[in-house]
């Protein structure tokens, strides 16, 4: 029997304490394609359109791929933007309803509108709708998610990255696909169950590359194995201010099977204990400028000294354009050394009015908060690079897929490098340096924006890794920003109080 299955992939993860906004062009500078240019552009690499067509192809599904868009993290996204992009999703499943037998979607599962709290809650609330109740719904998530009721009660089937770095987009896309498959066949009728856990912080960071987390995602293996369907670990996201903060655990299930619900709900309760009870035992170590500029200083290593940027990472919403660890290494005289990306358009351009080789004086970053990572730099340097921003990853993550950093430039101020660019970017692939003729292997230090995706490419060619909070927007001091809506108690804002289960 052939199967007439929707698809799309909309994903954002929104900063609520950003000043900015996402809107359609964010989305169009990285990623926005219809229908079959998506699966051109999408459907042979490492994301979860490839995963959904590596089942549906050899099952039969006539698949009708609606849209996918992806916007780096930021801001809330837009009504105009939201409206559009979920338009599209809505209007595929209002013309082909009569004969559609599931619906497949990427998700993020952090969106957050700029008129509502819960763009994915939305998002499937408004395809019931249109589609009714008999439909099977089957979602995939970033690890990332913050996964509210509402979603949970909408589609059936979820399935999250167990991946961070995500490296695992197909496997997730393609596991989704499965069960999918099995319930439009009448094999089986899938349920999810959902534990939530009071915490701003993820379980250690989110990292599943250390012992105490990747047991997390062990036991959820080992509970597919047994019988459940899919099992998800959501760490959550410490920069949204929202009703449904906080990691969640979640456990898809056939109802028809004798026990499986009764499994589904002790696994996730546990699972969810286990990650409260480690909420004070934390891996990451956050150093302050001063050291890390030390660290950098003294560093004679055969390979790279790598500092992670933390707290100005792209990729968690944070502006990219704050100064503090860039002035600290200027003053210290560090030489050898990378610093990327300085997301500030305005420079960019400015640079571009120049020539390579020209000796420039100009004022970079801190455009966007300077309470948030320090102010406006003026610094002077030679331009050793002018280019359109492009790029074609090979790494774990952007293998095989065209991204750009817009009109870019590298500034090299007296012995350190600085990736000027227009759009927004973390550093999660040799090719962002690369491309623009700086070779990662054969510098000393290199200082990346980016809170934990740079390891996937990185940290092989790494000789050490550090860890800097230099205070900017993604900060790990959650006090510093103003949660308003998050329910309390929640922890670490809140100290004296016991999770309950559920």
């Amino acid at each position: 029997m052939t199967f007439t299955v929707l698809t799309a992939e909309f994903q954002h993860e929104s900063n609520t304490f950003s000043r900015y906004r996402t809107d359609l062009a964010q989305f169009e500078a990285d990623s926005l394609f219809y229908g079959d240019d998506a699966i051109a552009a999408r459907g042979d690499a490492n994301t979860e359109l490839a995963g959904f067509l590596d089942v549906a192809r050899p099952a039969g599904w006539e698949v009708i791929h609606a849209i996918t868009a992806h916007a780096v993290p930021g801001g809330q996204v837009t009504r105009a933007a939201y409206d559009h992009i979920a338009g599209v999703i809505l209007q595929a499943a209002r013309d082909n309803k009569d004969r559609l037998d599931g619906v497949l979607l990427s998700l993020h599962g952090s969106m957050v509108p700029d008129f509502c709290e819960d763009g994915e809650g939305l998002l499937l609330r408004l395809l019931r709708e249109e589609l009714g109740d008999a439909i099977p719904i089957a979602v995939t998530l970033d690890l990332h998610a913050m996964v509210s009721e509402e979603m949970v009660e909408r589609a059936q089937i979820f399935v999250s990255y167990k991946t961070y770095p995500h490296v695992d987009m197909r496997e997730t896309g393609a596991h989704a696909a499965r069960i999918l498959d099995r319930t439009m066949k009448g094999e089986m009728a899938p349920k999810t169950v959902r534990a939530h856990v009071p915490m701003l912080d993820e379980a250690n960071s989110g990292r599943t590359d250390i012992p105490e987390t990747l047991a997390l995602y062990e036991t959820a293996i080992a509970a597919e194995a047994e019988g459940l369907l899919a099992v998800s670990v959501n760490a959550a996201f410490t920069g949204a201010d929202v009703f449904c903060v906080g990691p969640t655990v979640l456990a898809t299930y056939d109802s028809r099977e004798e026990g499986a619900a009764v499994m589904a709900r002790a696994l996730v309760e546990g699972l969810a204990a286990r990650i409260w009870d480690g909420r004070t035992k934390k891996r990451n170590v956050f150093i302050e400028v001063e050291e890390a500029v030390a660290e950098a200083l003294a560093w004679d290593g055969e390979k790279p000294l790598v500092i992670s940027d933390y707290a100005d990472n792209p990729g968690a919403g944070s502006y990219g354009d704050s100064t503090a660890l860039l002035k600290g290494l200027i003053e210290g005289g560090v030489k050898g050394a990378v610093f990327t990306p300085m997301i500030d358009p305005a420079a960019a351009a400015e640079l571009h009015l120049h020539k390579v080789g020209e000796r420039v004086t100009i004022t970079i970053g801190g455009k966007g908060d300077p309470a948030f990572g320090g102010g406006p730099l003026s610094v002077t340097g030679v331009i050793r690079t002018l280019s359109d921003g492009a790029y074609i990853g090979d790494g774990p993550i952007q293998g095989g897929l065209s991204h750009s950093f817009g009109p870019t430039a590298v500034l090299d101020l007296d012995g350190i490098e600085v990736l000027v660019v227009t759009e927004a970017q973390q550093m999660v692939d040799l090719q962002q340096l690369r491309a623009f003729g700086i070779e990662p292997t054969a510098r000393r230090v290199l200082a990346l924006k980016s809170m934990q995706h740079f390891r996937a490419a990185f940290e092989p060619i790494a000789g050490r890794v550090i860890v800097c909070d230099a205070g900017a927007l993604a900060t790990p001091k959650a006090e510093r920003r103003p949660y308003i809506r998050a329910p309390r108690p929640l922890w670490p804002l809140d100290r004296d109080f016991e999770r309950k289960a559920g």
